[in-house]
């Protein structure tokens, strides 16, 4: 079991770095994961070690790259894998990658920049053109209802738009017109009337379809809106409400011509634009295509060197600046490996001094390291969380390996869905090779993650879902059923046993809605089912109670036995340790405690189980009724399962009642014993010696 039943034996080594090659080294063992460096700088401030100016490089490349996936992602371009881990770049690479990614990031942001004003400009001249085209039936409507005045008879035929008529009347007359967001169309109009006093005339219709915002970007309905008004001063109130509800407001052409000259040269910039625009579009999305290829392994690399930069922040210079002094945690087994990769990373560097390394006594507690693979990984991450083992501690992920799905299927318990589980988690376990697997959504990754757990914990639940007999919560009648319902009849038997047996004839059959099957009658029981639970108890009134009996007897047998194997395990753990007074101080009172009372428990269930059959449950004695009177001593004698169980259950009782004290004061009086040299309570080092010859 090695590694995976205590964790592996640590050592602390020193590693002796020459400047110039730190970099490469780290970086080879960083590829290796040999070791866990100590920060040998604890006392020095993150913004003051030797390499800070590397890792703030480092974040301005991360950054760099974060914008770059955002714009790939926007463009919906697909990011190639590439490699799966590249290693760290050298540091000659170093500097032209991050010219060639802030280069690359400039030219982004320039041609996004250019694509956004033309879009902008793009999406202005759309409304510019809904608005003449919508204000201009405004127009035609007005001149169609306008009255005539008899005061004025000579303009019954000219323009209102005609601005000699304006002259005549002797008011300035004006129009603003835009758009209107459709949620403040009618506030708009509300602020308007009170603002002018009804000196000015608001015309709005609502667009056809909604059009998207040149500022936000968000797809909304709008409003177009035509105001009259006399006067400049109503018209500075008129453009500064206009201003206040967003409005986007556009000139408004005084004849007919201008009207159709304007509209002309909006066509002719709109189809300029979007030329312009796909040129653009095309452009940049070849750009972001291009990045796209190596963004990937990028990113990774630029974590591993921000990585390494860190682990050399962690190191110490010698007296003359030239060497780095590193302390790590690795395995006595990988000291080998260890000694490679530095050597590989000094002859990668080409320097002519290699880097080496020496081990250190100490007498700290080293780090856990327990080993897995891509089968135990998930049973370790649910060790792990509850909490790591102390070093070299027996490591529980080995045995959670069976006890976890096991438990599990306890609970669940089901044929059909454990099967159904079964099958999902094998189609994982087969596809685990498949890339958008490890990196889809996080509920996804979740169940991929755990798809070893998964497939153990459906071939468990089939098993138990056969003991249990529930297949969709239906039972199965593989084997056929050990009882039989027609010996019950009173026709199949003697008259003698007629008369001293409960049979069934025509009339209670005709009178009981519920009949009961006797053990006792011949015939009527003839041996248990070959598998699991008789599927005729799916079809009892009292099918639950027995179930309810049966699934909480097995709960308190397993969780009896799981709690008796943790406690075992302690003392693997003590005897490691070479703590031999825990054992006898904790682990076998405990035990006695537990077993006294629980394991009791556990063997009333089984010798129940054993003594009494069908035909003699109806005098078995309650397991609880035994349990409860086995604390409190009834005067009654109450028969019991077997004989001598009231001496048995005193002599149980005592033992669990002596280990309570050990327990509780054991441990800690010896520990007190030894703190104060084994002089107190009466007993010195002179006592414990030999007086004479032996």
């Amino acid at each position: 079991m090695g590694s995976l039943f205590r964790s592996e034996t640590m050592c602390l080594a020193q590693l002796f770095l020459q400047s110039g090659t730190a970099y490469e080294c780290l970086s080879a063992l960083g590829e290796k994961g040999l070791v866990q460096f100590r920060d040998l700088n604890q006392n020095v401030s993150s913004f003051q070690r030797k390499f800070v100016g590397e890792v703030k490089r480092c974040e301005e490349l991360e950054r760099i790259l974060a914008y770059l996936v955002q714009e790939i992602n926007r463009a919906d371009i697909p990011l190639p894998e590439g490699e799966t881990s590249p290693p760290a770049p050298p540091l000659k690479q170093v500097l032209e990658m991050q010219e060639q990614l802030q280069k690359l990031e400039a030219e982004l942001r320039e041609v996004t920049k250019n694509k956004e004003r033309l879009r902008k400009n793009l999406l202005e001249l759309t409304e510019y053109t809904h608005v003449l085209r919508v204000s201009k039936a405004f127009v035609r409507r007005d001149m169609q209802f306008e009255p005539t005045y008899e005061e004025f008879p000579s303009l019954e035929n000219d323009s209102l738009l005609d601005y000699s008529c304006m002259q005549r009347l002797g008011a300035k007359l004006g129009f603003v017109s835009g758009l209107i967001n459709q949620g403040k169309a009618e506030a708009f109009g509300k602020t308007l009337w009170r603002a002018c006093r009804g000196h000015s005339i608001v015309t709005h219709a609502e667009l056809e379809g909604p059009l998207e915002d040149p500022e936000t970007g968000e797809v909304i309905k709008w409003y177009v809106f035509l105001i009259s008004f006399w006067g400049e001063q109503i018209g500075h109130k008129v453009k500064k409400i206009c201003d206040c509800y967003h409005c986007h407001v556009y000139p408004y052409p005084n004849t007919a011509e201008e009207r159709r000259e304007i509209q002309e040269g909006l066509n002719t910039r709109i189809q300029d634009l979007y030329t312009v625009l796909h040129k653009t579009e095309d452009y940049l999305r070849q750009v972001l295509c291009k990045a796209a290829e190596s963004v990937y392994s990028r990113v990774i690399q630029v974590k591993k060197m921000k990585a390494i930069y860190h682990m050399l922040n962690m190191c110490s210079f010698d007296v003359t600046n030239k060497c780095l002094i590193a302390e790590v945690w690795c395995p006595e087994a990988d000291l080998h490996e260890l000694r490679l990769a530095l050597e590989e990373g000094s002859r990668q560097s080409g320097a002519s001094i290699p880097s080496f390394m020496n081990t250190i006594p100490t007498k700290e507690t080293p780090p856990t390291l327990i080993r897995t693979n891509k089968f135990t990984e998930g049973f370790q991450n649910i060790v792990d969380a509850y909490g790591v083992g102390s070093y070299r501690e027996v490591n529980p992920a080995l045995f959670t390996i069976i006890t976890f799905p096991f438990l599990f299927a306890v609970m669940f318990g089901d044929l059909g869905h454990g099967f159904v589980m079964f099958l999902f988690a094998l189609l994982l376990v087969l596809n685990e090779d498949h890339p958008r697997l490890s990196q889809s959504q996080e509920i996804v990754r979740m169940f991929f993650n755990g798809r070893y757990i998964l497939l153990l914990m459906g071939l468990f639940s089939v098993y138990t879902g056969l003991i249990y007999n529930d297949c969709f919560s239906k039972s199965l009648n593989l084997f056929g059923s050990g009882w039989n319902v027609s010996a019950m009849y009173s026709s199949g038997h003697s008259p003698a046993e007629q008369r001293k047996m409960m049979l069934w004839n025509d009339s209670v059959i005709r009178h009981n809605r519920v009949l009961q099957l006797d053990p006792s009658v011949p015939g009527v029981f003839r041996g248990p089912y070959p598998l699991g639970i008789d599927p005729i108890w799916n079809l009892a009134t009292n099918r639950l109670t027995f179930l309810n009996s049966f699934k909480m007897k097995m709960s308190v047998i397993l969780g009896i036995i799981h709690m008796t194997f943790g406690v075992i395990l302690g003392i693997f753990n003590h005897l490691h340790f070479r703590k031999k007074f825990n054992i006898y101080l904790v682990s076998i009172p405990e035990l006695l405690f537990m077993l006294c009372i629980f394991g009791y428990l556990v063997f009333m269930i089984f010798y129940k189980w054993l003594v009494y059959s069908a035909e003699t449950s109806r005098v078995a004695p309650s397991i609880l009724i035994e349990f409860i009177n086995m604390f409190l001593f009834p005067a009654s004698d109450t028969g019991g399962l077997y004989p001598g169980q009231e001496h048995v259950q005193r002599l149980l009782l005592v033992i669990t009642a002596l280990s309570v004290p050990v327990l509780f004061l054991g441990k800690p009086l010896f520990l007190l014993w030894l703190h104060r040299g084994r002089s107190c309570f009466g007993v010195s080092r002179s006592y414990l010696t030999c007086c004479g010859p032996c």
